[in-house]
């Protein structure tokens, strides 16, 4: 079987596309990569939907890469057919030039998240929501498979839509399993959180909890990354001099960082996006083998069963109070380290995960 990835997706800075490339390699499937990323990030695309005098840019941009996209594809499927094509995440205009350039060809996008549940997550709504809302359907509408990460997701699809519906784990990519390293007494407690501060990640929780934790230096943060939330999420924590905040760290840096702390934070978002995820960090966490402290949602419970410590969702009370109880006792946050680990091992790596779209692709006869 050969598959073509192909779109303006980066795993670098999304490393879904990596995991779903890297497990289907894993199971023999020929995988050539032409990609053209856009170099914008989530954020800037939400924030061109605020700023539309940007997005003349945005299209000089996009017709600059989808005329690279569209020689080099139809030059590599003239050279050998692809069985598939996987459009990666963040391409939901990707996939209309995709239906175009490849008409007879399975189309499979990982939609992964809506545009329109991200948008209304970070604060946009009116004529920009409404924008959004049909923008996935369209491509949906566009393709033949659709990739999704959680089955409150799939629900979301339209009804007419919903046999395309795939549901693949986001997973974790090699090199966060690799950089586990055992577990120490160093006394104490190192918590990390790594993101972009929107509130689905619900970050200015976190900085609450680390207001109240002042004084308590036995406990240490390590807040990595910026964006929406990060002045409020300071400002609640300002009271905590123990807490370190790094702007970022870069990607191939960034599994090594995270291995070297006990704790790895989730999400805390209450309501909308955050109760129907599981988070990216999530899933490299585990596969660090940190121990996992993240709200109670069904989804998470899903995919992680014990090996985390719940907290109520916006509850830094909570949440102060569960990493107190870990740094108090040795023996729990070993094994939780432990059980995130094995379930990551187990669940979480790019062959697993991958299986259910592998039996959604064609095959040769």
């Amino acid at each position: 079987m050969r598959v073509l990835a192909w779109g303006t997706f980066d795993p670098r800075t999304h490393p879904r596309a990596g995991v779903l490339i890297e497990g289907l390699r894993a199971h023999g499937v020929e995988v050539e990569e032409i990609r053209r990323p856009l170099g914008l990030s989530t954020a800037d695309r939400v924030r061109l939907l605020r700023e539309p005098w940007r997005l003349p840019l945005l299209l000089v941009r996009v017709l600059r890469c989808w005329a690279w996209l569209a020689w080099h594809g139809r030059r590599a499927t003239r050279a050998a057919p692809a069985d598939a094509v996987l459009v990666g995440y963040l391409g939901h205009f990707d996939v209309l030039l995709a239906r175009l350039l490849f008409p007879r060809t399975q189309i499979v996008h990982d939609l992964l998240i809506f545009a329109s549940d991200t948008a209304r997550d970070r604060g946009a709504g009116g004529v920009r929501q409404w924008l959004l809302g049909r923008l996935d359907r369209v491509a949906i509408a566009a393709s033949d498979v659709v990739v999704l990460d959680t089955d409150e997701h799939a629900a979301m699809m339209p009804r007419d839509a919903g046999h395309k519906a795939c549901v693949v784990r986001v997973g974790a990519p090699a090199d966060w399993f690799t950089a586990r390293g055992t577990v120490s007494d160093r006394g104490g407690l190192s918590a990390v959180f790594f993101g972009l501060f929107t509130p689905l990640q619900g970050a200015r929780t976190i900085g609450a909890a680390a207001g109240l934790l002042a004084g308590e230096p036995r406990i240490r943060l390590t807040m990595i990354g910026s964006g929406q939330d990060l002045a409020a999420t300071q400002a609640a924590a300002a009271a905590n001099p123990s807490v370190t905040w790094l702007p970022w760290v870069e990607a191939q840096d960034l599994p090594a960082a995270v291995a070297e702390h006990d704790v790895c934070l989730g999400i805390f978002a209450r309501d909308g996006k955050g109760s129907r995820v599981v988070p990216n960090k999530v899933f490299q966490g585990a596969a660090a083998g940190c121990a996992l402290v993240t709200a109670d949602t069904p989804p998470q419970r899903r995919a992680l069963g014990d090996a985390a410590a719940y907290v109520p969702a916006a509850d830094p009370v909570a949440l102060a109070g569960v990493l107190r109880q870990l740094a108090d006792d040795p023996p729990r946050l070993a094994g939780l380290r432990a059980a995130a680990a094995s379930v990551a091992d187990r669940q979480f790596r790019a062959a697993v995960v991958v299986e259910p779209l592998l039996a959604r692709l064609p095959t040769r006869d």
